[in-house]
């Protein structure tokens, strides 16, 4: 099946979206199917675009037997609400050319991964051009977080705010399936907009033989000097604003008197100068930048407590992808979540949720685990099992291609058929990378018979 992959992010980023849809794409090639990828240059999570890859210029190149096409985008230096959306609006119109140069190649399906809904005309567009079936992927509900964060001023109500609620349930409505990470985003589509019947719960994965508990001491801790009787509350991932982050610095600074609890905070984002600065000071913390998917394993293990911190206001917005290695490495996870969204649900049978933004509830909860190793290691096992039964590639993709297939009007494979595991280990802080997360750059192939895009200033 000839698939056409659409979205804003890819490998080799290292955290978020990318990582999820390079993996989706290199599995349904292994899978047999012709996958290629328009996505921009990588400049996530730091906000700049990666060194080797330009901005302004078109490029292609084959990542993991994946035809990538990148289109040019703006990436600001400071990020802001008209910032946000000149960026967004970028790509969706720079992207516009490849879409049509690709449509020659006659896609049997598009798939677009959201962020960003600025790309669902064209993404339609091309659909409807060449007789494709159209699937729409969320990843995160853009239009409510920028309203939630200040990133659009006027709230909801405001006649902006109704009129991007209006674009996005028509938009919504005209694709061939609708998908997002977690039963109750899915939900929240429906009552968007999107038929029901149409609608598929598509989880984020993790490949629990990639992330694993490990049967001894991580060689990060002893290389960060950690005692080993410490106990080490880890996040890792991106550091951006609807993380709030901010509120880890506080925890650390509340628990510096307890010298047997260490923090370690590791990645990149918007908000990683500031989390840096407050923790300079603080004896029991570790900042670390972003790390290579070949010690993706070693860092998630240094972990004796995993902490998800989230704000009040994107509680209920976005099902993080993070949380995926953190269940897989079997360690007891702390989180920040209502009730009645999903990451309340998985997080609340398998370790501890406490309220958004209450620092106090999070530090209670650490030195609650801290003080009692037997049910934090009873709340890892928990996650563990959780994760090899529920997040399986397999099963997930399983579910993908039946629907393509279905949507293509062809008979999916036999329910016996071998597959084939992700190549890379998934986790919430890693892309699909070869060895040490280095990328293969192989320009021009892929199997095209389109000419090749080259690399040209826009």
């Amino acid at each position: 099946m000839r698939i056409l992959i659409y979205g804003l992010n890819y490998a080799p980023e290292v955290t978020g979206v990318g990582k999820y849809t390079a993996e989706m794409a290199e599995l349904l090639a292994t899978h047999g199917h012709e996958v290629r990828v328009v996505c921009a240059p990588p400049y996530y999570p730091q906000w700049r675009v990666h060194d080797g890859y330009r901005a302004g210029r078109y490029t292609r190149e084959t990542l993991r037997g994946v035809d990538v096409w990148r289109a040019p985008l703006w990436v600001p230096s400071q990020q802001g609400g008209f910032k946000r959306i000149v960026h967004l609006a970028s790509f969706a119109l720079s992207s516009l050319p490849l879409l049509a140069r690709l449509a020659a190649w006659r896609p049997q399906a598009v798939m677009l991964i959201v962020p960003t809904l600025f790309c669902a005309p064209g993404a339609l567009m091309l659909a409807r051009a060449v007789g494709a079936s159209s699937w729409l992927h969320i990843q995160d509900f853009e239009v409510d977080a920028a309203f939630d964060l200040g990133l659009l001023k006027g709230g909801q109500g405001s006649r902006l705010g109704r009129a991007a609620l209006a674009g996005e349930r028509w938009l919504l409505r005209r694709f061939d399936a609708v998908s997002s990470i977690s039963a109750r985003m899915v939900e929240r589509a429906i009552d968007k907009g999107a038929d029901a019947s149409r609608a598929v719960c598509l989880p984020n994965w993790v490949d629990t033989q990639a992330i694993f508990p490990l049967p001894y001491p991580s060689a990060f801790r002893r290389r960060l000097g950690i005692p080993q009787d410490n106990t080490v509350v880890l996040y890792s991932g991106n550091m951006g604003a609807k993380q709030g982050i901010e509120i880890l610095a506080d925890v650390a600074t509340a628990l510096v008197a307890h010298t047997d609890i260490s923090f370690v905070f590791c990645g990149d984002g918007a908000a990683k100068r500031e989390l840096m600065a407050r923790c300079e000071p603080l004896s029991n913390c570790h900042v670390l930048p972003l790390q290579p998917v070949s010690m993706l394993n070693e860092l998630l293990n240094v972990a004796d407590i995993h902490v998800l911190p989230q704000r009040n206001d994107a509680a209920d917005l976005v099902m993080p992808s993070k949380l995926t290695g953190m269940l897989a490495s079997g360690r007891a996870v702390v989180a920040m979540a209502r009730p009645g969204t999903s990451l309340f649900d998985v997080v609340s049978d398998h370790g501890i949720v406490v309220p958004p933004e209450d620092g106090e509830a999070l530090a209670a909860a650490i030195v609650e685990l801290a003080g009692d190793p037997a049910r934090s290691a009873a709340l890892g096992r928990a996650a563990r099992r959780y994760a090899k039964r529920t997040l399986s590639p397999q099963a997930i993709f399983d579910v993908l291609e039946a629907r393509l297939a279905g949507l293509a009007g062809e008979v999916a494979e036999p329910a016996g058929q071998t597959r084939v595991a992700p190549q890379s280990a998934s986790s919430g802080g890693s892309s699909a990378q070869q060895g040490a997360g280095q990328p293969a750059h192989q320009a021009g192939q892929g199997g095209s018979t389109l000419p090749e895009v080259e690399q040209s200033d826009v």
